[in-house]
């Protein structure tokens, strides 16, 4: 039994380990914290292989894992930046654009920064993890309705918030491939 457990969660490690790590490299300030994220998103599922769905429903359920160890991550940073303002404002310069980067990608940048939460994820999951609908009502735990709906209204204050920052909004391209 212990073997075949082992087989299971390396075969899964193999076909997802890219993948999760993109989706925490694209959340996390740092690599070390990617990698801690993901670290710990397989220790996860090692714990719990005995519940990983199978085939690519373990995929969906990983980034549903990852989201959940980021946003434990996130708390944590964010209890540990209430109590160093000082670093705060350090941090604030040290990702302040780079000189290199055009005025309208920091702009853009800063229009999704201050989208919601939920709303940044859902554009994420679209956009940088290429997941369809479906995929993405797997990973919240939600109908894929509900992700058609919110997906909608995320974009949309996302084109409110490019426009009021003075950035050209082609909303047909915004939105996406319908799926």
């Amino acid at each position: 039994m212990d073997e075949r457990r082992r087989s299971r969660f390396e075969a899964v490690y193999a076909d997802t380990y890219e993948q999760i790590l993109g989706y925490a490299v694209r959340r996390c300030a740092s690599p070390d914290d990617a990698a801690d994220v993901v670290a710990e998103t397989f220790a996860i599922a090692w714990r719990r292989i005995d519940r990983l769905p199978g085939g690519d429903e373990a995929r969906l359920w990983l980034y549903g894992v990852a989201r959940n160890v980021l946003a434990n991550h996130r708390r944590g940073t964010a209890r540990h930046q209430a109590r160093t303002v000082e670093l705060d404002l350090d941090l604030a310069d040290l990702y302040a654009t780079t000189p290199d980067a055009s005025v309208e990608r920091g702009v853009i940048a800063t229009a999704f920064r201050d989208l919601p939460a939920d709303d940044r994820e859902l554009l994420a999951l679209v956009g940088w993890e290429g997941l369809e609908r479906g995929e993405i009502a797997a990973v919240l735990g939600c109908s894929r309705n509900a992700v058609r709906i919110r997906l909608h209204r995320a974009r949309k204050r996302f084109a409110r918030a490019l426009e009021a920052a003075g950035v050209q909004v082609d909303r047909v391209a915004l939105a996406g491939r319908q799926r």
